[in-house]
């Protein structure tokens, strides 16, 4: 029976890795590794080259998910969303034992001070429920977002860095963290506009756009500025347009960009006025408002951006 290409692929890599071997009796290097027999076997002539092999993998078997995880004797990877990296002990909620029966009341009871103290114990000093508050906010901003679980990890590394330059004396715990957000969401491109994260934050948009650019500056974050067409897809399925409505909205914002008119120019209204153009050209017309409604900008952003970007395209 043929063994999977991946599999086998796999097999070839650690063969290779652990050293060159040739096969004596035909000369090819294609070595496999027989993990159910613990062989070194030329994949050409059929040669076994080593047998009874040391199998470091784990001593139990595994066939899904599930019960990979529940065979598995370590925790979770290291995590810098958490104040503690995830090293700490945490006690379930549930209140039951090991297979899975329900506790009795004096249990219960001795349970719930163990998780009290469990949680008071996590944190030694004011600086330790700072970090912790302020990471639990950029989880809950990211969230909010949508945004993948690699932005929140380079967020609460630029939080870090942030505190530890000292950078967030004189300035509120939630600006700071609502600018790593943002600035995690440029790094890693992912398109969010300002006007987004200040409406899942809780402090004003003007002193995440100042605390953004502080700890920018400070930390030498090298961000591009934001391509408008990163916007252009998840506009266009919100408004329900079709690939052919994107490829030309694309081609319009890179027309424009040619000719310098992107210069200056929000890539929110930017991204808007192009699609609000291109369902013109493409005849699946959606009103201005319509789209203002999507990008969160106004419609006079958009009609101006629009003439702009039409007579870039040379039409009149």
């Amino acid at each position: 029976m043929e063994r999977p290409s991946r599999q086998r692929q796999r097999e070839e890599a650690t063969a290779q890795e652990d050293e060159r071997l040739n096969c004596p009796e035909c000369g090819s290097d294609q070595i496999v590794t027989d993990a159910d027999q613990g062989e070194l076997v030329c994949d050409d002539c059929g040669l076994v080259l080593d047998e009874r092999q040391i199998d470091r993998g784990p001593e139990w078997r595994a066939f899904n998910h599930s019960e990979r995880q529940s065979k598995s004797r370590v925790g979770a990877p290291i995590t810098e969303t958490m104040h503690d990296r995830g090293l700490t002990t945490t006690i379930d909620w549930k209140d039951k034992d090991a297979y899975g029966r329900s506790l009795s009341s004096e249990k219960r009871s001795q349970m719930h001070r163990l998780r009290k103290w469990q949680e008071r114990i996590r944190t030694k000093d004011a600086g330790e429920r700072n970090l912790q508050f302020a990471l639990s906010e950029i989880d809950r901003m990211a969230s909010a977002l949508g945004v993948p679980r690699s932005v929140r990890e380079v967020a609460s590394v630029i939080y870090r860095r942030a505190l530890n330059e000292d950078l967030i004396r004189g300035r509120s715990i939630e600006g700071v963290a609502t600018s790593a957000l943002y600035a995690a969401c440029r790094q890693e491109g992912i398109p969010r506009s300002l006007d987004e994260v200040a409406e899942v934050s809780r402090v004003p948009q003007k002193e995440i756009g100042r605390t953004y650019r502080y700890i920018s500056q400070e930390l030498g974050l090298e961000l591009k500025p934001v391509d408008p067409k990163q916007f252009v897809p998840r506009f266009a399925s919100a408004l329900d347009l079709s690939e052919e409505v994107q490829a030309k909205a694309t081609e319009i914002i890179d027309v424009s960009a040619e000719q310098g008119l992107l210069s200056g120019k929000s890539p929110t209204g930017f991204a808007a006025a192009a699609i609000y153009a291109a369902s013109l050209l493409c005849n699946e017309k959606k009103t201005q408002r319509e789209v203002a409604d999507v990008a969160q900008v106004t419609e006079v952003t958009i009609r101006n951006r629009y003439q702009e970007q039409i007579e870039a395209m040379g039409f009149r």
